[in-house]
């Protein structure tokens, strides 16, 4: 088993994903190391949010491969697909969270859906683990609206880290936040990092957000991966292309 363990967790080769005439992906490549976190940046419609979700495979490309953990998700069968997403993590932008459940429902949900056989008092010690390590244990028996927007954030967090994902896709986790909360999210995303061994592709606008969580840099431009290197490699770049960013 440790051979496997040495090899990348995601490999993406030569992706291309249309919409219509409109070309989004073309010929995109992209490596994640296990345990790395890895940003995404690129312009608003250059398609990172599609990017995503074909790894999720809720779009399919026309062509190319991407393999998590070894599995060609182009290839998978729903049952498959479904059995490889309860080991992928999805923060949405808008965190997802249902407004009429309680804290405590929302994040027994993924556990009542996926793990069958789990009992009531491992559902219970499980919730409770994933609001402690948001520092949110206090919200349990909350709804949704009695939450501010750094909180929903952590919650949607919570319950994204609760199936223990192998792989996080964090999609604009700093979006809307004042900088104080943004940063408590950077940090909660490089504790979890550090404590669970997690690998994640960050997708995100924000500088700081990038500079504070990137192991790797990826710039996606006209389609594909135009550029990566860490923040500072990027940062000192004289490409006009890659200076847009960073200046």
């Amino acid at each position: 088993m440790e051979p496997k363990n040495n090899k990348p967790i995601i490999v993406i080769k030569d992706l291309v994903k249309s919409f219509g005439d409109k070309v989004i992906l073309d010929g995109f490549n992209l490596t994640v190391e296990r345990g790395t976190n890895v940003v995404i940046l690129g312009k608003s419609g250059s398609g990172k949010s599609v990017l995503i979700k074909c790894i999720i495979g809720l779009l399919k490309p026309e062509s190319g491969s991407i393999f998590v953990n070894e599995d060609n998700i182009t290839a998978l069968s729903e049952d498959e697909l479904d059995e490889t997403r309860t080991k992928i993590g999805f923060l949405f932008q808008s965190n997802a969270l249902y407004d009429s459940m309680t804290i405590r429902e929302n994040l027994e949900f993924p556990l009542l859906r996926h793990w069958v056989d789990i009992t009531r008092e491992e559902v219970d010690r499980l919730v409770s683990e994933a609001l402690e390590n948001v520092d949110l244990l206090h919200t349990i028996d909350m709804m949704p609206s009695e939450l501010s927007g750094g909180m929903l954030k952590r919650v949607a967090l919570a319950r994204t880290m609760i199936l223990r994902p192998e792989i996080i896709l964090y999609d604009e986790p700093t979006t809307g936040l004042d900088p104080v909360t943004s940063r408590e999210i950077e940090n909660l995303i490089l504790k979890l990092q550090e404590k669970n061994h997690t690998s994640s592709i960050i997708i995100s606008h924000d500088m700081n957000c990038v500079k504070n969580t990137a192991d790797v840099v990826v710039l996606l431009l006209e389609g594909k991966s135009y550029a990566q290197g860490s923040f500072e490699e990027l940062a000192q770049s004289t490409d006009k292309n890659i200076k847009q960013f960073f200046d």
